[in-house]
């Protein structure tokens, strides 16, 4: 079921693309800002749009879009909706899930969608940050062991490769 060697190869051709390792990263982080947002069915035609409307690695984009999986989707929203309250300086309602309808969905986004796009884009943004750092460091890491890739990733930085 899970081939550790694909998975093996799968991460290391990310780490490996010939682009600046900022580049990459900020792909990731906007893919993974957008995996937080309540817009399930959609992320990844939002990945690709951002990836071309902001000019960045469409690849690590989409990859960072499938961060939020099923099993961790209830907790953040959840988190998410807690905090939307708290901000917004109201106490937080219980929500129970009568049913799995669409109109049952559209009633509860309708009365709890403005806490709930509050506390997803604040853990969004947290989680974007944290993962341009720590898919930067794998990158600039991972390179400096190979020296082809080490003397690249040098010039990019020395350089200063526009993040177009």
């Amino acid at each position: 079921m899970f081939d550790r060697e694909k998975w093996k190869k799968k991460i290391r051709a990310l780490l490996t693309l010939d682009s600046h390792p900022g580049h990459i990263s900020m792909g990731f982080a906007v893919g993974v800002f957008i995996s937080f947002t309540p817009f399930f069915g959609i992320h990844t035609p939002l990945a690709i749009a951002a990836a071309f409307l902001l000019r960045i690695n469409k690849v690590t984009c989409l990859t960072g879009a499938w961060v939020n999986t099923p099993f961790t989707v209830v907790p953040v929203l959840m988190a998410s909706y807690q905090l939307g309250e708290h901000i917004l300086g109201r106490q937080p309602e219980k929500i129970v899930l009568k049913d799995l309808t669409l109109s049952y969905a559209i009633e509860l986004l309708e009365s709890h969608g403005v806490p709930l796009l509050i506390g997803t884009s604040i853990f969004g943004f947290a989680a974007a940050l944290v993962s341009y750092a720590g898919i930067y460091y794998l990158i600039v890491r991972f390179r400096r062991k190979d020296e082809t890739l080490n003397c690249l990733t040098e010039e990019m930085e020395q350089i200063g490769e526009e993040l177009e």
